[in-house]
C-alpha cells in the first residue's frame, strides 16, 4: 500500500513538473528599425537588405516583432515571405497606408490574437497628426495576445518617438504610461521600439520611473546573460564605435521572466541589415 502511494506521489510530481515546464515555454521578443526604403541610401537600399533581414528574423525563430519605419510594401515583404506570422498596424499619415509603420507581427501559431490598435503620439492621438513640437507623425501599435501553449495573455506596444521634438519625446512618455495602463487590462507588459533617446536621458528616466500603476523595467538590466555591443544605431556604420548610442529598447513589467539579452550588430560581408541594430530578448510569462 505504502509502495502504491509512493509511486503515485512520484508520479504527480513528475506530471506536476511537466506542466510547470510547459507554463514557462520560451518566447523571442525583437524590435528592429528596418530603414525605410530610401533610394537615397545606395548600396544600403532595401532592396539589397532585405533577404538578410528576413532570414535574421526568422534563424532566430522570433515570436513578437516591433518595426519602426516600415513602408507599406516593405510590410508586405514580411507578410508575403514570412507567412506564419500576422501583422497589426497602419500608416502613420494617414492611418491606412501613407507614411511609415510601426507594425507588430506576431507568429500565429504561437498565439491568439484577443485585441489590437494604435493611436498617435500627439494630443490628439485618435487621429492622424503630428505632436507638440514633432517633426513627423508618430503612431504606437498595441496587441493583447494569449499564447496557446499555457494560455497566458500578454499585452505589447511597439512606437518611434520623434527624432527632433524633445517636448514630444518627454510627452510621448506620459502618454504612453497613460495608454499602457488603460489598454493592458493587468496583463504583463512589453513595450519596444525606436525611442530616440539614450539611457541617460531625461526621457527614458521618465519611462522608467516607477509609478502606482505601471513600472516599466529595462529587459538588459534584467537579463542574466547579455550579448552584443552597448548601441544600436550606427547610421550603416558611418558612427565611430565610441559615439554610436543606445536608442532602441524593450521594456517589460512585473510577471515576465527575461532570459537572454542581445544587440545584433550583424553584417553579411559589407552590408548591414540597417542603419540600427535590432535589439532581442528571450522571456517566459
Amino acid at each position: 500500500m505504502r509502495k502504491s502511494i509512493l509511486v503515485l506521489g512520484i508520479l504527480f510530481a513528475l506530471a506536476n513538473a511537466n506542466a510547470q515546464t510547459k507554463a514557462q515555454s520560451s518566447l523571442n521578443i525583437m524590435t528592429f528599425n528596418i530603414r525605410y526604403d530610401n533610394p537615397g541610401d545606395g548600396l544600403n537600399n532595401w532592396q539589397n537588405r532585405k533577404e538578410n533581414a528576413l532570414k535574421m528574423v526568422r534563424f532566430n525563430e522570433i515570436d513578437i516583432l516591433g518595426m519602426q519605419e516600415v513602408l507599406a510594401h516593405q510590410l508586405k515583404d514580411f507578410t508575403t515571405n514570412l507567412t506564419e506570422y500576422t501583422a497589426i498596424g497602419v500608416g502613420r499619415e494617414d492611418g491606412k497606408e501613407k507614411g511609415e509603420y510601426s507594425p507588430i507581427l506576431f507568429n500565429k501559431n504561437k498565439f491568439t490574437l484577443i485585441k489590437s490598435g494604435y493611436f498617435w503620439l500627439s494630443q490628439t492621438p485618435e487621429k492622424p497628426g503630428k505632436g507638440w513640437d514633432a517633426a513627423c507623425e508618430r503612431i504606437a501599435t498595441w496587441v493583447q495576445l494569449k499564447e496557446k501553449a499555457t494560455g497566458k495573455k500578454v499585452f505589447v506596444l511597439n512606437t518611434h518617438f520623434d527624432h527632433i521634438g524633445e517636448v514630444a519625446r518627454r510627452e510621448s512618455v506620459n502618454l504612453i504610461k497613460s495608454k499602457i495602463t488603460q489598454l493592458s487590462e493587468g496583463m504583463p507588459q512589453i513595450m519596444m521600439g525606436d525611442l530616440n533617446a539614450t539611457p541617460d536621458s531625461s526621457v527614458i528616466l521618465a519611462l522608467l520611473a516607477p509609478e502606482k500603476s505601471l513600472t516599466l523595467l529595462d529587459s538588459k538590466k534584467l537579463a542574466p546573460i547579455v550579448y552584443g555591443p552597448n548601441w544600436s544605431f550606427h547610421d550603416f556604420g558611418k558612427i565611430p564605435f565610441k559615439d554610436r548610442p543606445l536608442i532602441d529598447y524593450i521594456l517589460v513589467t512585473k510577471g515576465i521572466t527575461v532570459k537572454k539579452y542581445a544587440v545584433f550588430a550583424e553584417t553579411l560581408n559589407d552590408l548591414c541589415l540597417s542603419d540600427h541594430a535590432p535589439v532581442f530578448i528571450n522571456i517566459s510569462l
